[in-house]
């Protein structure tokens, strides 16, 4: 047994001080059932002495590794921890050197991937778009790299890379949960990783796209770091996110035009060439390209441009069946794989090769979509869809409340993420059914977790830290503007307690909406679309259901949150 042997481990996780304490006592009572002696401190009171003969980092690498001496070194990330805890401790033991030779190593590797550009683009392009692209840059300024982000959010492109700084960087970063165009990375070694990634683990992202990238290939958009199966089971779901974000500013201009035109009067909007026709009939021209865009970019999605027309003319036969957007998610996926399939498995000379992406595929890709939809899948599609809105539209209160709880419980339950994200893009898609209930219960349930984080923030303020109580006011204004991500501070930190307790006032959100009968025709916009005549009914009933389901969470939180931990030593 290597009882001579005396470790320290050194804490070192600014951001997650309490979870890497409780990570370092596992890792320290695995080292005593092992033989060796330890102790834990944290990295501000390390001093160099003679208790002990190596040292083990938990957390981040410190920036300055002379503070050591020449004990012997090594380091364990939290999230190896985490995974396997007896694993984790052996590498990490495996892995002792001195300070000068992890400085020297860490010269090498920061010559090899030194810099980097990145774009982030999420669904909705709001929250997770630019969070992660903060994320980013903080995260490239503590490890020293250099960084440029763009941000495809949805005001359009920001901080558009150039020619120049795509030439100069060593790896691409795509944090992105849509498919973006790839073009100019072409040659260069790319990474792809979620958003939510690259905000919740962003040290580990710029690890992994160290490791990982790959070079893309002319004509490859798809360039994943992780392995095929994982890259099929998530691209579905990012196929699908892909459609709803290019469909959503016709949502918005639709539905908001539509409930402008009804200012005049409910029948101020038949009156031929009247203002409120003329409105109308422009929401109506909005409304009816909704699922083209969703097929045609779900297809984008998948094949790149060449399944875009497919896919826009699949969405408008959709359209034409009635088979509505279900119809449209099938004629997007049907356009993209087969368009795809031509490309891989169609040959041609390599003079004629030119001809695929603009003739050949889109030609072929358009008449098996078309064929296909109307011979089919179009009219059982058709039949589900048409079920679906009965039952929609007839169902009663009990089903309704439901539904509410249900929809507005699966936007807090990972905040921006899958299952938040799969309850939106639903709702979405029922507003092309004119069913706007559930689009008002999911947006008062995203609502319902960075304001009642904020409300915990206040009436229990010796609970929490100065930056909790500055991120508490931030995601108060987070909130507000259905920007669920506010709470992820606050989820990150102590997700066991703040998960349940948004859920339960997002359920009670969701049910008092389904009660109050409150419709929505817009997708986005948070409390701000009250200022929008028509875009709400019984608008405070809503604003009282989102009070009543923050102040649920806020409060439950505020009871069940701990008090702020010292920092402790502890001797295993």
């Amino acid at each position: 047994m290597p009882t001579a042997k005396r470790l320290l481990f050194v804490i070192n996780s600014p951001q997650q001080q309490v979870n890497a304490l409780i990570l370092a006592r596992k890792l320290a009572q695995v080292a005593s059932q092992q033989g060796y002696q330890n102790s834990i401190i944290s990295l501000d009171e390390f001093e160099v002495n003679e208790s002990f003969d190596q040292v083990i980092v938990v957390g981040q690498r410190p920036k300055n590794l002379n503070i050591f001496g020449t004990h012997p070194l090594s380091f364990i990330n939290i999230e190896e921890i985490k995974s396997d805890t007896d694993s984790a401790l052996q590498t990490a033991l495996g892995h002792f050197k001195s300070a000068q030779d992890w400085q020297n190593d860490n010269s090498l590797s920061a010559t090899t991937a030194k810099k980097f550009v990145a774009i982030t683009a999420c669904p909705t392009g709001v929250a997770h778009t630019f969070m992660s692209a903060e994320a980013l840059q903080q995260g490239a300024e503590k490890l020293g790299y250099e960084i440029e982000v763009e941000t495809q959010g949805s005001v359009g492109a920001k901080n558009i890379l150039s020619p120049q700084a795509i030439a100069d960087a060593d790896i691409v970063i795509l944090a992105t949960d849509i498919e973006v165009n790839t073009d100019r990375f072409v040659g260069k070694r790319v990474y792809r990783c979620s958003t939510g990634f690259a905000l919740k683990q962003t040290d580990k992202a710029f690890a992994e796209a160290i490791s990982n990238a790959q070079v893309l290939e002319q004509g490859k958009q798809q360039t994943s770091a992780e392995n095929k199966d994982k890259t099929e089971k998530v691209g579905v779901y990012k196929h699908l996110l892909t459609g709803v974000s290019y469909m959503l500013p016709m949502v918005v201009a639709g539905g908001l035009l539509i409930a402008l035109s009804l200012c005049f009067g409910l029948n101020a909007a038949e009156q031929a060439g009247s203002l409120p026709a003329i409105l109308k009939q422009i929401g109506a021209a909005a409304f009816m390209l909704m699922v083209p865009m969703l097929s045609g970019y779900i297809a984008y999605s998948i094949a790149d441009r060449p399944g875009l027309a497919p896919g826009l003319i699949g969405g408008l036969l959709a359209s034409q069946l009635q088979a509505g957007f279900l119809g449209g998610i099938v004629s997007g996926f049907l356009a993209g794989y087969i368009a795809l399939f031509i490309a891989k498995k169609l040959k041609l000379p390599t003079s004629l090769e030119a001809l695929k992406p603009i003739l050949i595929i889109p030609l072929l890709g358009t008449l098996f979509v078309g064929l296909i939809m109307f011979y089919v899948v179009g009219q059982p599609v058709a039949h589900i869809f048409e079920l679906m809105k009965d039952f929609l539209n007839n169902m009663g209160t009990t089903n309704a409340v439901l539904m509410g709880i249900i929809l507005a419980s699966m936007m807090c339950i990972d905040l921006g993420g899958p299952i938040n994200k799969a309850a939106y893009a639903f709702t979405v898609g029922l507003l092309t059914t004119n069913t706007y209930m559930p689009m008002a219960a999911t947006m008062a349930g995203g609502m319902v977790p960075a304001i009642g984080m904020a409300i915990a923030t206040f009436i229990a303020r010796n609970k929490f830290s100065t930056g909790e109580k500055d991120a508490g006011k931030a995601a108060f204004v987070l909130g507000l503007c259905f920007i669920s991500e506010g709470a992820i501070p606050f989820a990150a930190k102590d997700p066991m307690r703040v998960i349940p307790t948004c859920i339960l006032g997002g359920a009670v959100t969701g049910a008092l909406v389904a009660l109050f009968h409150c419709e929505l025709v817009t997708p986005h916009g948070g409390v701000f679309v009250l200022l929008i005549p028509n875009a709400i009914n019984h608008a405070w009933l809503y604003l009282a259901a989102i009070a009543a389901g923050s102040i649920v969470t806020g409060i439950s939180y505020a009871i069940v949150k701990k008090k702020i931990e010292e920092k402790a030593v502890t001797t295993a």
